[in-house]
């Protein structure tokens, strides 16, 4: 298995948050039309790509990183928390959305096994919350 994380090459330098942001706005400042945008907050670089395929599938605009980007949100439809790596932002997240993004839809995964983690998104305010299994399942209709 190749460790490509970009695809401009190889990742010993570079920054995936960063590079999503890029294609993001290239994208946008190329002139397509945006029906939005979907945020994954998320340490995972393979299950990002198949996230991404889907956004843009759809014409969505995709953000890969570890917080809400900085500036206008007004485009982001989908806020997509991976409980597994970005748990540190769960009793924070709905809040942040509320304020910054009302009109996007905040939705949280993470193991089945970790069943106090799931219930604290869900009591800190995300509106919905599933396991692993259920967001790769619902993946390809999601958007």
């Amino acid at each position: 298995m190749g460790n490509h994380m970009t695809e401009a090459g190889t990742a010993a330098n570079q920054r995936p948050e960063h590079d999503a942001a890029k294609s993001a706005q290239r994208e946008s400042a190329q002139g397509e039309s945006v029906a939005g945008k979907v945020v994954m907050l998320s340490g995972d670089l393979m299950f990002a790509s198949r996230v991404r395929a889907a956004a843009q599938g759809k014409g969505l605009a995709f953000h890969f990183g570890s917080s809400l980007p900085e500036g206008d949100l007004s485009l982001v439809r989908y806020v997509i928390l991976d409980l597994s790596t970005r748990s540190g932002l769960v009793d924070s997240i709905a809040g942040m959305c509320a304020e910054r993004c009302p009109q996007a839809k905040l939705l949280a995964y993470g193991p089945h096994v970790q069943v106090d983690l799931l219930r604290r998104a869900r009591e800190a305010g995300v509106a919905t919350v599933m396991t692993n299994g259920q967001f790769h399942t619902m993946l390809p209709q999601l958007f």
